[in-house]
């Protein structure tokens, strides 16, 4: 699925973008006033304040969500936390789907009560697709650093974390470089999380390996050389690694989001998270409203969720890096064991503009079919 990020304290990384902050509640109105006009609210106080979204919502009853695997970024939690606090029914389609099926089901979906109410992007992919989302301010808009946010809320950038590689400690010895990959040692071992033309996590992977080899992230001609490499010494594994194919050894080396690698540890104890010095990738991925959610109250109430002290922490317990982190922890609310628990990195990120995220996009989509074929 998607993917993020450094700065001081807590996040790293992002594909910029920017939006303004919420307005107060005028006089509330009453909860069809909120229901009928949620499609078009771009703050609370459009609907009359929290207390009539949240009403709104739940007489909806009901979010679509799309390609939230549970364990990525702590999203089982996240969604149980906010379907047991406002009492609706939480949607999960695609599970393990990419960046791109979610832009795909909308679109198939477009009109039905089934379709996405919400997006969680890759960057990449996010601003190809910005014609649809609905401006939407959140009430701790403020928080949000401007770069990390769109003028006019249209999306925002939600948590974050550094690209990685992990490993089966037990099974592969432990790389030095992302250059030890193409080694005999790891012959039939190395996965790339998705395909990078459509995952966020997985075009990350290709940038960290262009920045190792000397390239950058707009320019990652040694980044999909590298995987042809990869490919060519009987390296590259073809497989969208899951939980199950780590733990059964199938994919014993990944390249993925570091919150992610570091999760598998929980379950798998020999499992290691390295981050190449001098290649330190960082990056956001993006939140989003569909412009035509069927359910547009509960995507907007969602979205003041996971904006909340209450679910940017929920994301940092998951090993993600908060957007609001900073502000966070100057008022006192970050969960400071979770965030001192972040694995450390070494080296000066690399973040990614949008700009060049849509460079190399050109390029790899003209040229990684051919490089792995």
């Amino acid at each position: 699925m998607r993917t993020p990020i450094g700065r001081t304290l807590a996040v790293v990384v992002a594909a910029t973008t920017a939006v303004a902050i919420a307005a107060c509640s005028p006089p509330e109105k009453d909860d069809t006033a909120a229901a009928g006009g949620a499609a078009t609210a771009t703050s609370a106080a459009d609907l009359g304040g929290v207390d009539a979204l949240v009403a709104a919502a739940k007489k909806e009853g009901r979010l679509n969500v799309i390609a939230l695997p549970p364990t990525w970024a702590n999203y089982g939690e996240i969604i149980k936390a906010f379907g047991d606090k406002y009492g609706i029914q939480v949607n999960s389609a695609q599970p393990d789907g990419s960046s791109q099926d979610e832009i795909n089901a909308a679109k198939t979906l477009k009109g039905q009560d089934k379709a996405p109410d919400v997006f969680d992007l890759g960057g990449s992919v996010a601003s190809a697709n910005t014609t649809m989302f609905a401006p939407y301010k959140v009430a701790t808009f403020g928080d949000i650093p401007d770069s990390l946010k769109e003028a006019a809320g249209t999306w925002v950038n939600d948590y974050g974390g550094y690209m990685s590689i992990g490993y089966d400690s037990a099974k592969v010895p432990a790389p030095t470089s992302v250059a030890d990959l193409l080694k005999l040692d790891y012959k039939g071992k190395v996965a790339l999380n998705g395909d990078p033309t459509q995952a966020g996590a997985a075009f990350g992977g290709v940038q960290m390996a262009a920045i190792a080899d000397g390239g950058t992230a707009d320019d990652i001609t040694k980044g999909v050389g590298f995987f042809g490499d990869l490919k060519k010494a009987g390296n590259f594994l073809p497989i969208d690694p899951t939980a199950a194919t780590i733990e059964s050894g199938q994919t014993p080396v990944v390249f993925d989001w570091d919150y992610l690698n570091v999760a598998e540890a929980a379950k798998l104890k020999t499992w290691k998270t390295f981050i190449p010095t001098g290649a330190v990738l960082g990056s956001y991925y993006v939140q989003a409203i569909s412009k035509d959610a069927p359910h547009p109250a509960a995507a907007r109430l969602w979205e003041e969720f996971l904006y909340s002290d209450e679910g940017q922490n929920l994301w940092l317990k998951g090993g993600a890096r908060p957007v609001r982190a900073d502000a966070m922890q100057k008022a006192g609310t970050l969960d400071t064991a979770a965030f001192a628990a972040l694995p450390k990195v070494d080296g000066t990120p690399v973040l990614p503009t949008e700009a060049q995220n849509t460079k190399a996009k050109e390029y790899l989509t003209a040229n990684w079919a051919k490089a792995v074929a």
